[in-house]
């Protein structure tokens, strides 16, 4: 591994990064409104040529007032997410809007985040899209990742001020960043159950990505009339992007695969498009059905990462909280799923809520037929929900497999691994052969290894504590969990024990990003703050 030394800066002769530099300027915005949709221009120059594509983000109702004197802030924020992707790619990266330095700093921050997680987990680790130099570079350890020099400029709305001014919410207002797989509706039937009213949002990309929402859409809309969509061609913008790459490969559109070629940053690209429907609906509270193997701190021979999920780690969900309430806009964000396995959501959706699950789609090669999606069932992800249904004595023909298809991802799972960590993994083989659903032979006998926790509640100091649901939700959240879980444990001396959550100390801790927990002198002077989001804040 090799190291840059030079201070001050992110290049050096040695850095093979430099490489991926092969976009001179960069320029989002300024972005044009109007009451049901904003759309800003994405410009990049390489040398004397320069494109252009026009983001877009749709909505059915009214939310945004053209003369609200907010409304270019909001619509600025959201139009940014998707540049955060390409720190690493370009020389310069302008941002041609209304930004406070709040924004500001979350932007800097969020992009050499994602540009550290990029390098990893899209260059030095295995990536088919990869050709030519960046399919063997070299590692090397840098103070900061993201080349591009970021500048912010207002051509469009020079007289509009940003303004601190606390939103008005209702914290019995739940909206739910839906996408038709079992986290999502597991959230929202758990909140629905408890009588909470909910808002899920679904958001409806211009790709085939919308086949996997379409089946639970279409059912809310029918039974949920807070139900709502937000259309973007942010995918668009996406592939639009990998165009000029000359590193990713040109049939990037024909490999198969369960990632993506380089973006890494995504869900906020989805949150930031869902906060004018939270806004006009004064919800006070942002759910993401986010479960514990989601929040990761890792390393790759000296550079510390989130292993490519920081956007579904909780600490993703605290520097949220953070912005929002440095932004006055009093919302709060986090997961009623973190302390449980990909196999226990599973469960609780199925033996509780069959009516949602049978609505279920994840599979990203999913299709459509006679008004219903349908999954593909040869992919990674259809083969672990079909083993962790049959696992758990349930049928996947419900949410969609034939029994073509379910013969099909059983006999693969003898020969193929899914992708879960090594636990959840071992775990699911374990059940599957104990009930003697897949054969025994060498590769499954290596991988087999009963982990009593994974359908427990998990609880330690770094992916999972009580304190990340709101006191009003704790209690009765926890104790519907444990209807279908196999107690609860805690991560204590390297080891798991059995935990009595509900009588602990820590189910009467303060959860502090609600505005309650802070006088509203102390956020405004705070609102300005160049307090970093990443690495730290792990007090909470």
């Amino acid at each position: 591994m090799k190291e840059d030394k030079i201070p001050g800066t992110n290049h050096s002769e040695r850095n093979p990064l430099e490489n991926l530099v092969v976009i001179d300027r960069m320029i989002i915005g300024p972005v044009t409104i109007r009451d049901n949709k904003i759309s800003s221009p994405y410009r990049i120059q390489i040398g004397k040529e320069e494109e252009s594509m026009e983001l877009v983000y749709s909505y059915e109702e009214q939310v945004f007032n053209p003369d609200d004197g907010s409304s270019p802030n909001l619509a600025s924020m959201i139009t940014a997410q998707v540049a955060l992707n390409y720190g690493l790619f370009c020389h310069e990266i302008t941002f041609d809007g209304v930004f406070d330095n709040t924004d500001k700093q979350f932007i800097r921050d969020m992009m050499e985040n994602t540009s550290r997680e990029i390098y990893v987990k899209k260059f030095l680790e295995p990536n088919p899209f990869l050709t030519g130099v960046a399919r063997n570079m070299d590692v090397v350890r840098l103070r900061k990742y993201t080349a591009a020099k970021i500048e912010f400029i207002n051509t469009s709305y020079p007289d509009s001020g940003i303004h601190w001014d606390a939103w008005s919410v209702d914290r019995n207002r739940n909206a739910i960043l839906s996408s038709g797989g079992k986290d999502s509706l597991l959230t929202y039937g758990i909140l629905k159950e408890l009588g909470k009213e909910t808002h899920p949002v679904f958001i409806n990309e211009s790709g085939r990505h919308w086949f996997t929402a379409l089946n639970a859409y279409r059912h809310l809309k029918k039974t949920e009339p807070n139900t709502a969509r937000v259309w973007s061609n942010c995918d668009r913008v996406y592939n639009w992007m990998l165009r000029h790459f000359p590193f990713i490969r040109k049939d990037f559109n024909t490999v198969r695969s369960d990632d993506y070629p380089i973006r890494l940053w995504t869900v906020a690209v989805f949150i930031f498009g869902a906060i004018p429907i939270v806004r006009k609906r004064q919800a006070g509270r942002i759910l993401i059905g986010n479960e514990y193997d989601c929040t990761r701190r890792t390393s790759f021979q000296g550079i510390t990462h989130y292993d490519g999920l920081y956007d579904q780690s909780r600490y993703f969900d605290n520097a949220l909280s953070r912005y929002y309430l440095k932004k006055g806009w009093r919302l709060s964000q986090f997961s009623i799923l973190r302390s449980l396995s990909e196999l226990l959501i599973l469960k609780i959706l199925v033996k509780r809520y069959p009516e949602l699950q049978e609505h279920q789609v994840s599979c990203h090669a999913s299709h459509e037929s006679g008004g219903r999606t349908f999954p593909c069932g040869k992919c990674e992800k259809c083969r672990r929900i079909v083993g962790m249904l049959k696992a758990l004595g349930e049928d996947p023909s419900r949410c969609g497999y034939t029994k073509e298809q379910t013969d099909q991802c059983i006999q693969a799972l003898s020969s193929s691994k899914v992708k879960q960590i090594g636990t959840d993994a071992a775990h699911l083989y374990h059940m599957l052969l104990e009930h003697r659903i897949i054969d025994l032979n060498d590769y499954t006998k290596g991988l087999a290894r009963a982990y009593p926790q994974i359908l427990k509640l998990r609880y330690d100091h770094e992916r999972s504590r009580t304190r990340d649901i709101p006191e009003d939700l704790r209690h009765s959240v926890i104790s519907l969990l444990l209807n279908y879980a196999d107690g609860a444990v805690k991560y204590t001396n390297r080891k798991w024990e059995d935990y009595d959550v509900l009588v602990s100390e820590e189910m009467k801790t303060l959860y502090p990003f609600e505005m309650d927990a802070q006088p509203v002198e102390n956020m405004k002077s705070n609102q300005h703050s160049d307090r970093s989001y990443l690495w730290a804040g792990q007090g909470i």
